[in-house]
């Protein structure tokens, strides 16, 4: 390989897809529509909370594949991860589809599969936490900057009111897709950070734990996501669960009102009632 080949292979492997630039054209584009009134506000909404989830599985996977790199794993960019293509991840159905389904069943935002980091190539038990803390950590700064809009009122007054089952309610569309959207972040969050096999929570503790220990767990990882997705559907466990979310939200300054009719306007196949 000539010395002109490799920086052009290397610029490659890490410019932005132009799959991320469609969702993230959608994302912008929905927003703009539901703030303004253009179109329909619901489907306008769905359109806005699925390209933002997306968007933030992105960079969620991206966050693990660019710290693998300075840790040590220089093979996620030709495995095309810091090019932000949900195509070019290990497993699509983990990562995004799963995570889609879960978020249209029960309005949860429930992680996907990580990126293929080759740990071998990584010294240092530091290093392996800091990749699996990297994706939870980016979840975190998306909520934080999708609902401070709404907990400082920058959306008050709006242009148009949202009128649910007969009731009229001083939210702005755009304020309850934030809403929504933000409680999918703040609910990855939380969940990811769960120390289950499979999640990244176990695998920020997995690199201090025993050799027998790990060997022990390993067969379970596969089904850890699918447990958690199950304990989640017992009406207890949910109601604890949306309990921590939403207390997270009120330090933001968010009403759970904001985030609740986020949902019922997401789901807009559904009639009001």
């Amino acid at each position: 390989m000539t010395f002109a080949a490799t920086p052009r292979s290397r610029s490659e492997d890490r410019r932005i897809s132009p799959v991320f630039w469609v969702l993230l054209a959608v994302f912008g584009t929905s927003g703009w529509a539901v703030y303004s009134g253009y179109g329909n506000a619901r489907f306008g909404i769905f359109l806005f909370v699925v390209a933002g989830w997306m968007v933030s599985l992105c960079l969620h996977e991206y966050a693990h594949a660019r710290t693998a790199l300075h840790g040590g794993d220089i093979t996620v960019g030709a495995k095309g991860y810091l090019t932000l293509n949900p195509l070019k991840y290990a497993n699509a159905l983990l990562s995004f589809v799963l995570p889609i389904v879960f978020m249209l069943l029960g309005g949860i935002g429930l992680p996907g599969g990580a990126v293929w980091i080759e740990r071998s190539r990584i010294q240092g038990r530091l290093k392996h936490s800091l990749v699996s803390a990297a994706g939870p950590l980016v979840n975190l700064v998306c909520a934080v900057l999708l609902l401070v809009p709404v907990g400082a009122g920058w959306l008050d007054a709006p242009q148009s009111n949202i009128v649910w089952n007969g009731y009229e309610f001083q939210v702005s569309p755009l304020a309850a897709a934030l809403g929504f959207l933000g409680t999918l972040q703040l609910s990855a969050t939380l969940l990811n950070l769960l120390p289950i096999p499979g999640l990244d929570g176990y695998g920020i503790i997995e690199p201090w734990l025993s050799y027998k220990t790990r060997r022990a767990v390993e067969p379970f990882a596969a089904y850890g996501m699918l447990a958690v997705f199950a304990l989640l559907w017992q009406p207890e466990v949910n109601h604890w669960f949306f309990q921590a979310v939403y207390g997270v939200m009120e330090l933001l300054g968010v009403d759970r009102v904001d985030a609740l009719l986020g949902h019922e306007l997401f789901m807009f196949w559904k009639s009001e009632g």
